[in-house]
């Protein structure tokens, strides 16, 4: 049986990245897919770029790695915090750097132990879309569809994906749909200070494996594991002074929240989640 390990999220988190790889190789894994969102937010990317390229067969492109290697007119944009953002992404990354990201395609598919599974960062269309925890069926169904550029694609029998920072499980309609979660970043949207258990059991390195016949479209055995790898935070933190939105990384870091934690209520509202009862 083979094994793959598919990561995402990064988010120029080295201490957790190189925590990961070092899991992964310990596990005897070489097949390693990433999802995207390699940079942005930690005040380590090109180091993060690096070794993604040094390990990983298969990159995908993310919503963060298209956003921040575009040209922006700054002019355009009212919100200063997103200007500091684009800003500080332009200083630190490259003209390689951007053109590498901005090559990286968007989803890839292949067979494992009979059925036809197909990754990407957010849907098979666009790294930008969010389809969440509380997302409706249709919304989840659909992102078993071939991409819509390339309708003579089939269904895919499973569905890996990351964006939402979050693992997740789900049957539907003898197809499965799994998120990875974050290498990076891991986040709980659902949360109560008086109902949250210890914050340790989230604030860690996560991804997913995936087992079976690498390649066979003949059924055989299929299976997948999560992991949440604990790293050391403060020691990531130790340069997080060069970041111009230091607290927000520390906050998501050390708490496992969201620094805009009302567009994610916005999302929930959406789809008919009452969040006083959260």
């Amino acid at each position: 049986m083979d094994k793959i390990a598919i990561i995402s999220d990064i988010h120029g988190n080295l201490e957790a990245l190189t925590a990961v790889l070092n899991d992964i190789e310990n596990r005897g894994i070489t097949e390693i897919y990433c999802l995207g969102d390699i940079i942005h937010k930690g005040v380590h990317p090109k180091e993060c770029i690096e070794l993604i390229k040094n390990n990983c067969k298969i990159v995908l492109q993310g919503n963060c790695d298209d956003y921040f290697t575009k040209e922006h007119d700054l002019s355009k944009i009212d919100n200063e915090v997103e200007k500091t953002r684009i800003n500080w992404n332009r200083e630190i990354l490259d003209d390689i750097d951007r053109d590498y990201l901005r090559s990286l395609p968007i989803y890839y598919e292949f067979y494992l132990s009979g059925r036809l599974v197909r990754i990407f960062h957010a849907t098979p269309n666009n790294p930008y879309d969010t389809v969440g925890l509380f997302e409706d069926l249709t919304s989840k169904y659909n992102l078993f569809l071939p991409p819509k550029d390339e309708p003579y694609k089939e269904k895919a029998d499973v569905v890996v994906y990351g964006h939402i920072h979050s693992q997740l499980a789900e049957d539907k309609y003898n197809r499965t749909l799994l998120n990875c979660g974050s290498v990076g970043n891991a986040l709980n949207y659902i949360r109560n200070d008086e109902k949250d258990g210890n914050v340790l059991n989230l604030t860690n390195a996560q991804y997913l494996i995936l087992e079976g016949n690498l390649g066979s479209k003949d059924y055989d055995l299929f299976s997948y594991q999560f992991i949440r790898l604990p790293y050391d935070i403060e020691k990531e933190l130790t340069n997080n002074r060069f970041n111009p939105e230091k607290e927000a990384y520390e906050y998501e870091l050390r708490m496992g929240k969201y620094r805009d934690m009302y567009k994610v209520y916005k999302n929930f509202e959406k789809n008919g989640v009452n969040i006083n009862e959260i």
